[in-house]
């Protein structure tokens, strides 16, 4: 199933785990939760981790405790330990009196008399007093108490009983470098033809087709699992159409990669007798769950295919669970890229000769100094983010979708009175939370995601918890149990890098024609706006879609590279248009057709010599060559 390079990565990712151990300083053991042995049911957050300098370990149980995370550690002088645990109160933020993220740290067994995320609406290091630890192994243990989100980003064992550990950014940065049991070297990962950031279908597709078309290529994505929005861990099915005119074999490699459902289904049943739309009927006759577009089952979003499909590309070397940090930019241009293993630290180096920013929020742009946006457009210079959480630059949210299962028994589920509140009249009387259980309008969605992202389980778990135990229909409920609720948020929109054009509504409407022209937005254009309910007094948490039609349009490929870093490409909802146009090219067929453009681009780039602005300028035609014969299939 795997390729070499990928086995070798795995391998690699593996034996680190093995040789892992903490930091025995004289003084301090320092252990990193997300590197433990035995995570148990606990689950890796790795989406502020530039925000709040780690991944961190997740109880995720949807109100049942998760199996304790489990780790052992060798102490070489017993004696007295102070015990300090990084962690947060999630919830405090909004004044609640509650502790939902409870949790206990267990010494062989035995649990700290301190209980932790009780204090401090922000990430601090939190003081669990002294305790007495025997020489030899000792087993550390994460035990969660409730199921709702409790998060532990590290633990410091003391001798020294008066250490305070650092609390500031960069401090803490170095604090972890010097302890953290790993060589201080950067691992060269070696050298690409294309170093593509980010593994949503936009990624996939772009990695993919410049393998095919002869590049050597590095695909990093931050998450141990491809497909972005359209993987199992945040479920958002396929949307738009391929195979458009002007170049009606775009989109071959969606639709090799892509997962089938509720839009395919309505697109195969627009011309039935082709032998696609006939595969299609079959697949879903067979499984009538993928009819299930947003929030379904695991196997709808088909994470072994994505896998499958990147593993058996010869030129493509495979980083999962990576995360990129930094760039190192020259005369206009990216040099490499430094990531790091969000499990178990590692720091790795890559060199390009192109890259490209596949990441949605524009990581890998901003990080290298391109001219980008956020929210609406204003009267500030190009190029400056503007304000998101201005009330007059409203922006659409993050998803937190659901879903719940009927069972044969009664399933119950606690009080949350830390929760958003719900009556008759505000609750929503549902199993199943799709798209529309939207929220973070008013804030970053880079820089609060973590805010954004708890905001929406507190309505999730609130609405559930009504439902169950107050509502007037609640018989009604009594035999189903939450199935799953997304704890990576389905973002929407964020940063948008700019390119040589920028892609504006006026340009949808009035059709404007571009030699460049490439991938083709069918989409209306989707734009989404809080849903304001009646007597219902905290932020929203639900949205609403208003459109836009237009005609299939053809967008210009210069919009797909960064128009001050000379060798960057983006595909995604990062690339360069207006917040009017992207509620139009940010579905997923749409921004995997883009990637397939990209890596043709990047071919041509490596073969011909040139920039991405000089495919435009002098190789257009060989462009649209390839645009015309689609991605090659994988020989």
């Amino acid at each position: 199933m795997y390729n070499n390079n990928t086995t070798r990565i795995f391998v690699f990712a593996f034996l680190l785990i093995l040789i892992w151990k903490p930091s025995t300083s004289k003084n301090h053991i320092f252990l990193e939760a997300e590197s433990f042995e035995d995570r148990g049911g606990w689950v890796i957050d790795q989406q502020s981790m530039d925000q709040m300098g780690s991944p961190y370990l997740l109880a995720h149980g949807m109100g049942v405790p998760v199996e304790d995370a489990k780790t052992q550690v060798h102490i070489s002088e017993k004696g007295k330990y102070r015990i300090w645990v990084r962690t947060r109160d999630w919830t405090a933020l909004w004044r609640v009196s509650e502790f939902p993220g409870e949790f206990q740290v267990l010494i062989d067994n035995k649990p700290v008399k301190t209980i932790f995320g009780t204090k401090g609406a922000e990430w601090h290091w939190q003081n669990g007093g002294t305790i007495q630890l025997k020489e030899g192994k000792v087993e550390i243990a994460l035990h969660d108490m409730t199921g709702f989100n409790g998060r532990c980003d590290a633990i410091i064992l003391t001798k020294d009983l008066r250490f305070t550990p650092p609390v500031e950014y960069d401090a803490l940065a170095q604090f972890r470098r010097d302890n953290s049991g790993f060589p201080k070297e950067t691992i060269d990962a070696g050298e690409f033809d294309l170093v593509v950031v980010g593994g949503g279908m936009a990624g996939i597709c772009t990695a993919v087709t410049a393998a095919r078309l002869g590049c050597k290529v590095a695909l990093i994505q931050n998450r141990p699992v491809l497909g972005g929005n359209n993987s199992s861990e945040v479920r958002v099915g396929l949307s738009g159409l391929i195979f458009q005119d002007p170049y009606p074999k775009l989109g071959k490699l969606v639709d090799e990669t892509g997962s089938v459902g509720h839009w395919t289904l309505w697109e195969a049943k627009r011309n039935p007798e082709s032998e696609r739309s006939k595969r299609i009927l079959e697949i879903i006759k067979n499984n009538p769950e993928k009819k299930i577009h947003n929030a379904g089952p695991k196997s709808n979003y088909g994470d072994d295919k994505k896998l499958k499909i990147v593993s058996g590309e010869k030129n493509i070397e495979l980083f999962l669970n990576t995360h990129v940090f930094a760039a190192q930019e020259s005369d206009n241009r990216i040099i490499s890229v430094k990531a790091k293993d969000i499990i178990t630290g590692k720091e790795l180096l890559f060199k390009g000769q192109l890259f490209a920013d596949c990441t949605g929020d524009g990581n890998l742009g901003y990080l290298a100094g391109a001219d980008y946006r956020i929210g609406r457009e204003s009267s500030k210079k190009t190029g400056e983010s503007s304000a998101p959480n201005d009330g007059d630059n409203l922006i659409m949210g993050t998803s937190v979708q659901w879903y719940a299962e009927e069972l044969d028994s009664v399933s119950s589920f606690p009080e949350c009175p830390w929760a958003v509140q719900f009556t008759e009249e505000t609750c929503q009387y549902l199993t199943h939370g799709d798209w529309n259980w939207e929220t973070g309008f008013f804030w970053d969605q880079v820089e609060d995601i973590e805010h954004i992202r708890d905001y929406g389980l507190r309505a999730v778990y609130g609405n559930w918890s009504f439902l169950k135990n107050k509502s007037k229909n609640k018989e009604k409920y009594q035999n189903y149990k939450l199935k799953w609720v997304a704890y990576i948020g389905g973002k929407r929109e964020s940063r948008r890098l700019l390119g040589d054009v920028i892609l504006k509504e006026q340009d949808l409407i009035q059709r404007t024609v571009y030699p460049d022209a490439s991938f083709t937005t069918t989409w209306t254009i989707d734009l989404h706006y809080p849903l304001t309910l009646e007597g219902f007094t905290e932020e929203p948490f639900l949205s609403e879609a208003k459109h836009i039609e237009i005609e299939p349009y053809a967008v210009p490929y210069r919009c797909l590279y960064s128009r001050n870093i000379e060798n960057l490409f983006m595909a995604g909802r990062n690339i360069s248009v207006t917040h009017v146009a992207l509620g139009t090219v940010r579905v997923m067929r749409t921004t995997g057709m883009m990637g397939e453009v990209v890596g043709m681009a990047a071919a041509i780039c490596v073969q011909e010599d040139c920039s991405p602005r000089e495919v435009y300028q002098k190789k257009l035609n060989l462009l649209k060559s390839h645009l015309v014969n689609g991605v090659p299939q994988n020989n």
